[in-house]
């Protein structure tokens, strides 16, 4: 590994540890750090030899300082502080495919588990069953995990926020490439299915063994298992498998829609195929030997007579019967999001990163933010941002765009009842401690929920209706999934879909919250942030429900 990537890894570990020790700020503030180091093209010792670390975004004298300690010894003494405070076992679970560090601090906190074998044993004693954030699924992955960590069961499946950034990693380590042309993710992930047993990466290439010999060499890939003329198959440091192929041009449209999958749409289209005299595979669409179709998946589509079925609802499930009367839903898509109600800045920020995110906004010509300023987290615990980036909110709004305030609350909370003033919002998180909604009905208010799990999410998406509220979809334990978000839409409820505003570059949350919208089949009418931004604001200043007529 590169220096940058040892120093990446060594402050990505502390992050993480400090999530574990219950830290509440730091955590964020290394994993900027992090960010900003892995972006760079230049490496640290360079620039520290130019007496520029502080130009690096994210590093203040503390971080500094660690950086001139890891590139003098290889070492950082708190990194061993912390290790020394976490027990080992805890360790062990961090490298747990799909488990956190918060994660592991509730294991810790709240069930006394301090390793592996004691989550085992949690598990098997029905220790996790009820608790809030742990259903049945997330049991098992969990459970599926430590087998696969031991090497007594099959390999687990990722929730896809968690190999969101690795994905994101190697294509940007592949795009670097002069020989990589076209490249693409395809599989459960393209599909944006909740979890991933693997990575399928397609390329076009006319140099494959140089991008192959790339590849091996990207930090995270740990082992090559299996290396042909055209495909490679890696196992990366955390477990997971990816199977790299790089395919000729002219069957590349093929080659994705065949390792997008799924299995059912595809043994549907094969079918439909056999029907009109054709064949269909991962090369292209045949007529006898003769390739008709095969560079793009729109021709792959057209060559069966089908519309393009968008990947995220590619599950057999009547969309190819659609495809083919032209009856296919128009899903929402990211040019649709006209604001969002749920924008978050960490308190070390500066006047500067709230105008940088204005900046943003208007540029992806938003009308609406509303930023968080404080309330009560899922923790419990209050939190509020330093009054001088409270007072500057205002100043942002201009030039199209209102900024407004969003203040979270916990469900039982006094001021979930009161009235407004113009420009805020609500944010209703419930807590572990009042896990439902309360009784009566929501407020007559601009309300967004977040809140996990498909039968808490019910209940709630019954309490939001009369207000006309949303909820939050995405990934994590407090946004709803695309089941959640299904159920919301056929209750008449609009969804929140965030909109990436102000966050990294590999962050999951906006990407995989529009992929589950899509794959709960949203349409623009039912996601409250792509109604029109002047009804979204005018009901908004009035404090009253923000909703569009499309979705009424």
């Amino acid at each position: 590994m590169s220096t940058n990537s040892d120093a990446a890894e060594s402050f990505r570990e502390i992050a993480d540890l400090l999530d574990v020790l219950g830290e509440k700020f730091k955590p964020e503030a290394y994993r900027r750090v992090v960010r900003s180091i892995e972006a760079m093209t230049e490496d640290l010792r360079a620039v520290a030899a130019r007496d520029q670390l502080r130009s690096i975004p994210g590093v203040g004298d503390a971080i500094e300082e660690k950086i001139q300690e890891f590139l003098r010894t290889g070492r950082i003494d708190y990194l061993e502080r912390l290790r020394r405070e976490v027990p080992p076992g805890l360790r062990e679970i961090l490298r747990l495919p799909g488990l956190g560090p918060k994660t592991a601090r509730r294991f810790w906190t709240e069930l006394g588990v301090q390793g592996p074998a004691e989550l085992s044993a949690a598990i098997a004693a029905g220790k996790l069953d009820g608790v809030k954030g742990f259903g049945p699924k997330k049991i098992e992955q969990i459970r599926g995990a430590l087998a696969a960590a031991t090497g007594t069961g099959p390999s687990v499946r990722l929730p896809i926020d968690v190999a969101y950034p690795i994905a994101h990693r190697l294509l940007a380590g592949l795009r670097a490439l002069s020989e990589v042309e076209k490249l693409e993710v395809a599989g459960s992930f393209r599909r944006c299915r909740e979890t991933v047993g693997d990575l399928d990466l397609l390329a076009t290439s006319g140099n494959p063994e140089r991008v192959f010999d790339a590849f091996t060499r990207l930090p995270d890939v740990g082992e090559v298992r299996l290396r042909g003329p055209t495909k490679e198959t890696v196992i990366l440091r955390n477990g997971l498998q990816v199977d790299l192929r790089v395919v000729e041009p002219a069957a590349f449209g093929a080659a994705l829609l065949y390792f997008t999958g799924s299995k059912d749409h595809n043994v549907h289209l094969r079918s439909l195929a056999r029907e009109r005299g054709l064949k269909i595979n991962e090369y292209g669409t045949y007529r006898g030997d003769d390739r008709i179709a095969g560079a793009t998946e729109e021709e792959m589509y057209a060559s069966l007579r089908l519309a393009w079925v968008p990947p995220e609802i590619r599950e057999d499930h009547g969309e190819v019967d659609a495809a083919a009367k032209g009856a296919l839903p128009t899903l929402v898509a990211g040019a649709d999001l006209t604001g969002d109600l749920h924008v978050h800045v960490p308190p070390d920020a500066k006047p500067a990163d709230l105008d940088r995110i204005a900046a943003e906004a208007r540029d992806a010509r938003f009308g609406f933010l509303a930023v968080v300023v404080g309330g009560v987290g899922g923790d419990g615990e209050p939190f509020a941002l330093p009054s001088p980036l409270v007072e500057h909110l205002p100043r942002l709004s201009g030039r199209g765009l209102t900024v407004g305030r969003a203040v979270e609350l916990a469900a039982s909370s006094e001021p979930v009842g009161r009235k407004l003033p113009p420009h805020e919002v609500r944010l209703v998180r419930p807590t572990s401690a009042e896990p439902d909604p309360p009784s009566g009905a929501a407020p007559d208010a601009p309300l967004v929920v977040h809140v996990g799990g498909e039968e808490p999410a019910r209940r709630w998406v019954a309490w939001a209706r009369p207000s006309h509220g949303a909820i939050e979809v995405g990934p994590g334990p407090e946004r709803v999934d695309s089941i959640g978000a299904r159920a919301a839409i056929e209750a008449g409820v609009q969804l929140h879909v965030p909109s990436g505003i102000g966050r990294a570059a590999d962050d999951p949350v906006a990407p995989l919250a529009l992929g589950f919208a899509r794959r709960a089949v949203a349409e623009k009418r039912s996601v409250l942030n792509a109604a029109s931004a002047a009804t979204v604001t005018r009901a908004w200043s009035a404090g009253r429900p923000a909703r569009s007529r499309s979705g009424s």
